[in-house]
């Protein structure tokens, strides 16, 4: 056993002297020793409940004859990071809870590990963590959290982005701030990860796709017993992965990669979840292009729609049958020999999905869209591509021309859009707030929201080299790359420029010569970093594009 390290030999002694500290048996030193990779955090509503979730892992590992020891790593709200100084370290976060793991794995020579993960930053950290390791490895998330109901006495559901937009209504007088406060109260019931199909919400559904964790870990609910059920059998799954000697590179493959796309593509998940597959790939030294997105947007249909897009949430999915039932429906088009977690291909453990609602999890046949929820925009703005989540936004607005307003920040165009001085058919920018030029690419999810809640989502469209939350709906397109920090094209724009939005043909166009955008960029001045200092600036001297999956480079920019 690779624990055999610290715990075997005469000259080990010392190490079993700290490890008896503990109240380790000699029986239990013996034992495999299993890290659980725990992200509980008192400020996280998604985290909060995840020492529960880790006593049931530990109780798995112990019953299947394991010693486990729960550590810890760091967990960011980005509900709570958002629209302040906060978001730049959202993003960023990814990188440092790999390195972390990494850190705290290679240091104490665990044997096989079980992560649990919940919200947006901390899940694909540990993928990658997990790949670059290689050690056995499962995950089980902390579960979504339930809906709300408002207002009082009607079967209204709502979440997180509901109070977003809500933000919207009371600055224009569509709602009173007493209906605000109460939408407020109601929201946001408990714990687990915001109730819609959001980053979080979307990324541990992808990793059930992924073969990582076991049926049900995108979808259970925080607060079912199930969740509880579920994370036992996680435990004593990863001492059988231990036996058999399944590492995440036997599952996470091409093959992975693509079948958790087209789930990504069947539930219209959100836009950061590209950004996080290619980190993955990346890190697991794969080969990945974000043509290939579009590839499968072109053939996997949009099947179910969930809030911010439609009335439906996590728990709605749940009950009809969860991320299996939605992969039973697409199976004619998935590798159903990849490998997964529970010790066997896809082939294996579809046959016992069923789909029970099929006006949550619509039938092949009978899709919303024949195309996938999220799509790849390419054109002279945005060269190496851009992302929108084309399952949200208004059929009006799938094809879009209108003059570009400039912002340099997020809370420039916010404040615009306050003051009401953005107009029907404007196209907002907001530049330089990429992965450098942010830095950290911070989630506009503010003026997003602010544009629904005024009603204007279905008439101005905004383009971004930062991101998006999952909870964003609209015309939104993202990622801009390169980036305006990298003298990106969407750095040469000038207010009234007219852009051309075309999404059933994945373009995003200024309407002007490139003879003229190298003129501008070439009379730019030279990009000066905010001024961050620490881990920011750190960040930003390392940080590749968008188009790369913002991982940081050794060396230098990419």
């Amino acid at each position: 056993m690779r624990s055999d390290t610290i715990k075997k030999g005469v000259e080990r002694a010392p190490h079993r002297a700290l490890l008896r500290a503990l109240g380790c048996t000699p029986a239990e030193i013996d034992q495999p020793f299993v890290g659980i990779i725990n992200s509980f955090s008192e400020i996280v509503p998604g985290h909060k409940h995840l020492q529960n979730v880790a006593q049931a892992v530990k109780a798995g590992v112990l019953r299947a004859g394991g010693t486990p020891f729960e550590v810890n790593t760091i967990a960011v709200c980005d509900g709570l990071a958002m629209n302040h100084r906060g978001m730049a370290y959202s993003l960023p976060s990814r990188e440092l809870i790999a390195d972390t793991v990494e850190t705290i794995v290679e240091a104490h020579a665990f044997d096989a590990l079980v992560f649990i993960p919940n919200c947006d930053k901390v899940i694909p950290g540990m993928l990658m963590a997990a790949v670059r390791l290689n050690l056995p490895s499962i995950f089980v998330s902390g579960g979504p959290m339930l809906a709300g109901n408002w207002p009082p006495g009607e079967e209204h559901a709502v979440d997180l982005s509901s109070v977003f937009n809500a933000v919207g209504q009371a600055a224009t007088g569509g709602l009173s701030l007493q209906e605000l406060a109460d939408l407020e109260a109601a929201a946001c019931p408990g714990c687990g990860s915001c109730a819609g199909m959001f980053t979080a919400n979307t990324m541990n559904c992808l990793t059930e796709a992924l073969g990582m964790a076991l049926p049900g870990n995108g979808t259970i609910p925080a607060v079912d017993a199930r969740r509880t059920q579920l994370a036992k059998e996680t435990g004593s799954q990863v001492m059988r992965l231990l036996a058999q000697n399944i590492r995440p590179r036997d599952v996470i493959t091409s093959h992975a990669i693509d079948n958790a796309l087209a789930v990504d593509m069947a539930l219209g998940g959100s836009t950061n979840s590209v950004l996080h597959l290619t980190a993955l790939a990346h890190e697991a030294g794969l080969s990945f292009s974000l043509a290939e997105v579009n590839v499968i947007s072109e053939k996997v249909p949009h099947l179910c729609r969930l809030s911010p897009a439609g009335e439906h949430h996590v728990e709605d999915l749940d009950r009809a049958g969860g991320i299996s039932g939605v992969m039973k429906e697409l199976q004619g088009l998935l590798h159903l020999d990849a490998q997964t977690v529970s010790a066997a291909p896809w082939r294996g453990v579809l046959p016992l999905a069923k789909v029970r609602n099929h006006r949550v999890i619509r039938p092949f046949s009978e899709p919303y869209s024949p195309k996938g929820g999220i799509a790849i925009l390419f054109g002279n703005l945005a060269p190496q591509g851009a992302i929108v989540k084309q399952g949200a936004v208004a059929p009006e607005m799938m094809v879009h021309r209108g003059p570009a307003r400039i912002f340099e920040s997020e809370e420039a165009a916010t404040q615009a859009i306050m003051a009401r001085s953005i107009r029907p058919g404007d196209v907002v920018v907001i530049r330089y707030e990429g992965p450098r030029g942010g830095p950290g690419m911070r989630e506009m999810l503010t003026p997003t929201s602010l544009l629904t809640g005024m009603a204007l989502d279905g008439q101005v469209a905004l383009i971004t080299d930062g991101r998006f939350s999952g909870a964003t709906r609209g015309a939104a397109i993202g990622h801009v790359s390169p980036e305006a920090a990298r003298r990106g094209p969407i750095a040469a724009l000038h207010e009234k420029d007219i852009v051309a939005i075309d999404i059933p043909h994945y373009q995003v166009n200024v309407e002007m010569d490139s003879q003229e955008i190298e003129r501008r960029l070439a009379q730019l001045l030279p990009f000066v970093p905010r001024g961050e200092s620490g881990y920011l600036r750190r960040y930003a001297e390392t940080v590749s594009s968008a188009s790369q999956g913002a991982v940081l480079e050794r060396g230098g920019n990419s």
